[in-house]
């Protein structure tokens, strides 16, 4: 049996986006039918994710994982079709009266949840966020409320809320950076930080 980029093929070599292996025989599978049994893999996987304080899972850890726990596979990107799984997430989170598990995936290069939390915020009938930032501290927000709800040791007081760890450190490289170019210029000649009228007392 032949393995491709694209997904696998069937005994007749029809390509396959989305399959399972039930005793050593590759069957299709729908792609309606792989998203339903990701998003039932998902719920449980992410409620594990909040039973750790401060502990969050990347979308291609969560995209590995549920295709483990399912027996469905894919070679399809990635992309195409984890925001559908999330999406059915958020509205099931909604329905149970639960805190939005999503806010848990993060992106792996920068620690952010990225455009797919408006979700959240629309489902829960609130604004848009006004910038990325600011998205970032919301869901900073409901992961406290999913640890607070399914982690059995929250520090003193409840725990508090975090950014996602790589994206923390974005921020604190920032501010860095900001901090420097706010920086008093000094003196060329001896090094000394000039005042704010920009001559040196020493120098002249």
């Amino acid at each position: 049996m032949t393995q491709h980029e694209g997904g696998r093929q069937d005994g007749s070599g029809q390509q396959l986006g989305y399959w399972r292996v039930a005793d050593g025989v590759t069957v299709p599978v729908p792609y309606a039918e792989a998203v339903a049994a990701w998003r039932a893999a998902a719920y449980p996987l992410l409620v594990e994710v909040a039973g750790s304080y401060r502990a969050v899972i990347t979308y291609g850890e969560l995209g590995r994982a549920v295709q483990d726990a399912s027996g469905i596979r894919t070679r399809a990107l990635l992309q195409n079709w984890i925001g559908r799984v999330l999406g059915g997430g958020v509205v099931e989170a909604h329905r149970r009266g639960d805190p939005p598990l999503t806010s848990l995936v993060v992106h792996a290069d920068d620690g952010m949840v990225g455009e797919g939390y408006r979700e959240v915020l629309q489902v829960a009938g609130l604004p848009a966020a006004a910038g990325e930032h600011d998205r970032e501290v919301h869901a900073a927000g409901s992961r406290l409320a999913c640890y607070r709800k399914y982690c059995a040791s929250l520090p003193a007081g409840g725990g508090s809320p975090a950014l996602a760890p790589r994206y923390q450190d974005v921020v604190s490289r920032r501010r860095a950076a900001a901090a420097a170019e706010r920086k008093a210029p000094v003196c060329p000649t001896c090094s000394i930080e000039l005042p704010s009228a920009g001559i040196c007392d020493t120098c002249g």
